[in-house]
């Protein structure tokens, strides 16, 4: 849940001031995924005692707070160095950290980069969790050392530091992280630096995801070589010095002068903070070690703790992320522009794999050809298991928070299409009761990021029994990506605002495609598959007319920002809603909101129903809309304080409702995405209402953007 960020150069001219910016740049970029303190390490120029001239050292410093705090500390710091920070230098390897407090206190204490000592001999920053940290604690305190911080991350700098002083002769430093790595258990991905390798950085993961960003440019301004072929090459093999540069580009062009190349290496936990600055990546897999030194670098992998680590080379991918895609855009908050954007990201979720209009059996031209044997959804990255899925004895969905109320919102419609029976599983309770998974089950694994500890640790649990999996990501390369048998992207782009919209909606489409794709062959479907499928090609028209509510729903937003608590109701596909809306107010307003089923209302809820707690009751025109009438009924009975969803059309609700209540009036579509619309509304009243509360939108507290630690 943390953020990590390195930045390594040589061969390149940058200033120190340069070399600090794009460290903070990075964090800002990553500050989603943590955002309570922050900490950098650089190398200055320090004259210690005893030494005829100043030498560069790592420099540590850390802040509580956010980013912005750090840098006015480094603004104050740099001061108390006689260096110019505008002074330039051709190498350089600095990282970056900002914390979300897994062990210990927010506080420049427990702040990263944990240092060996105060020499700093070994500097580190670390995502994840170090499950057996009390226990090399307690080794590493028998044998002298003390510790300053509450977190397990300070015992690998530390490791480092007595593994080194006991080595008979030095070892290249990845060997040196390679040994230190094999004790850890747990969930990592670590930057190393050291005084003693001084110019070099090492960066390894397991567990927690790190990607490797590369750009090559010649020194001096000169244009830089382009590669020979548009197709992805494989990592360049750097066994010669950095004048030479990667094998994949052309030679220079005949009586071109021989210049240098110059390498920029970016390490970051997620893509947002490297495509400003490159496409070209590399998804480190677990066990990776880089080493980058003298203007080269090079990939290791370790299987296990009783062989050595061997030379490896990995696929060079490119983003097809943009830098408009992490930018506000001209709105206040990432969240707000996120509710905005669904039009288009939902649009693009089903690009490419949506037949908008259907084929008609009386204009097909050739005869002897079924028409319907040309489907009008296709989904790409399940063509191969198309069949096994179909023969599956259950499907599961296997999600946390938001991911899982997406899946909740599809159950009934791939229940409906594919006639198979449909469990949803938390992945935190699923691992905790280690439920039976059979072989003839298909598991469908759903995350935003695709990097959830717990959905991950679900699916290697779900591979171990021999299920089918499936991945529902909107991240390429992420973990459950690249370990699923086969999946689906949702192509929302990329969520900055800790609290998911625009992915949650994307997420119910490709699920409902995902159902439409299964279903392609039952004849008795047809009528029905055609009928979501209209709806879905009309989908972001619908949710561009949803949004115009957004006056309404600030207006009602004013009138309830002085509640502490809220209920909300739904039933059927709406449960999920009602569960989505509810999270969402709480975890951005901090206003208490519970999710309730309305067919469960008369089982103790009722009990809470009086005229000051605000009741939002989901009652579109669906299967339910009956019961929902009498349920909202029953709560008027007892002068419940209602705020009722329905539709634009439905005068049966205006009429039992007759201008006692709020109204919020959305426009009716197919069944299966009606929660696509009705979530909207209120999205947009937890967003307004935690404006008007005067709290971060997109940095709530104790919260982060993705969840890549467990408790274990």
């Amino acid at each position: 849940m943390c953020g990590i960020f390195g930045f390594y150069f040589y061969d390149v001219r940058h200033s120190h001031q340069e070399i600090l910016n794009t460290l903070f740049e990075g964090l800002r970029r990553l500050e989603y995924r943590g955002y309570d303190s922050a900490g950098v390490s650089v190398d200055w120029p320090v004259q210690a005692e005893g030494e005829p001239a100043p030498t560069a050292k790592p420099v540590v410093i850390k802040a509580k707070g956010k980013v912005d705090d750090l840098v006015k500390l480094v603004s104050e710091e740099v001061k108390s160095f006689t260096f110019d920070p505008k002074a330039v230098v051709k190498a350089h390897a600095g990282i970056a950290h900002t914390r979300w407090a897994t062990h210990g206190p927010p506080c420049a204490r427990n702040s990263h980069p944990h240092v060996s000592s105060p020499n700093h001999e070994f500097v580190v920053v670390h995502n994840g969790t170090i499950t057996n940290f009390r226990a090399l604690k307690e080794f590493l305190m028998k044998e002298g050392e003390t510790f300053e911080s509450e977190t397990d991350t300070e015992v690998i700098p530390k490791l480092c530091k007595f593994l080194y002083s006991r080595l008979p002769e030095p070892i290249p430093f990845p060997q040196l992280v390679c040994e230190v790595v094999k004790q850890l258990e747990g969930a990592y991905a670590l930057l190393f630096k050291s005084s003693v390798y001084p110019g070099e950085l090492v960066a390894c993961r397991r567990g927690s995801p790190l990607i490797l960003g590369m750009k090559y440019g010649i020194q001096a301004a000169a244009t830089p070589r382009t590669p020979q072929s548009p197709n992805t090459p494989l990592t360049p093999k750097l066994t010669g010095t950095s004048t030479h540069g990667p094998q994949f580009f052309d030679n220079a062009a005949p009586g071109a002068p021989n210049q240098p190349y110059g390498l920029e290496l970016f390490l970051a936990s997620e893509a947002s903070a490297v495509v400003e600055h490159t496409k070209q990546v590399i998804y480190l897999e677990d066990n990776d070690i880089v080493h980058m030194k003298g203007g080269e670098y090079t990939v290791f992998n370790w299987s296990d703790v009783d062989s050595p680590s061997v030379e490896v080379r990995r696929t060079i991918q490119t983003l097809t992320m943009e830098v408009s895609q992490i930018m506000k855009g001209g709105y206040t908050h990432f969240m707000e522009k996120e509710i905005f954007e669904q039009p288009e990201t939902i649009a693009q979720t089903m690009q490419g794999r949506v037949k908008i209009t259907p084929l008609s059996p009386m204009k097909y031209a050739v005869p002897g050809i079924d028409p319907y044997l040309m489907p009008r959804v296709r989904m790409g990255g399940l063509v191969d298991h198309v069949s096994t899925i179909r023969r599956s004895r259950r499907l599961m969905f296997i999600a946390c928070g938001t991911s899982f109320h997406a899946a909740m919102a599809c159950r009934q419609t791939v229940e409906e299409l594919t006639e198979i029976p449909v469990v949803l599983e938390l992945a935190s309770d699923l691992l905790d009761r280690r439920c039976p998974i059979f072989r003839d089950d298909t598991c469908v694994f759903v995350s935003q990021s695709g990097e959830t500890a717990d959905t991950f640790r679900a699916l290697e649990y779900a591979k171990a029994c021999g299920a089918l999996c499936v991945g529902v990501t909107n991240t390429v390369g992420s973990a459950i990506a690249r370990n699923t048998h086969c999946g689906i992207h949702i192509n929302a782009g990329a969520e900055i605002g800790v609290a998911s919209t625009k992915a949650y909606t994307s997420q119910i489409v490709a699920i409902t495609m995902m159902s439409l794709v299964l279903s392609e062959d039952a004849i008795s479907k047809r009528q029905r598959r055609d009928e979501i499928i209209d709806s879905l090609c009309n989908l972001p028209d619908i949710v561009r007319r949803t949004l115009k509510l957004n006056d309404q729903i600030k207006q009602l937003a004013a009138d309830l920002k002085d509640e502490q608590s809220c209920l909300m109701f739904g039933r059927g596909r709406n449960y999920a809603t009602a569960m989505e809306a509810a999270l969402k107010v709480k975890e951005v307003s901090y206003m208490h909101s519970e999710g309730i089923n309305a067919g469960e209302m008369k089982h103790g809820p009722l009990a809470l129903v009086d005229d000051k707690l605000p009741i939002v009751v989901v009652s579109t025109m669906d299967s339910m809309h009956s019961k929902m009438a009498g349920v909202i009924q029953q709560l008027m009975a007892r002068n419940g304080r209602l705020i009722v969803i329905a539709n634009e059309e439905d005068d049966e609700m205006v009429d039992i409702v007759n201008g006692k209540y709020p109204i919020v009036q959305v426009p009716r579509v197919d069944d299966a995405i009606q929660p696509v619309v009705n979530i909207i509304p209120l999205q947009l009243l937890s967003y307004h209402l935690t404006c008007l509360r005067g709290y971060n939108v997109d940095q709530p507290r104790n919260l982060a953007k993705s969840v890549t630690v467990t408790e274990e």
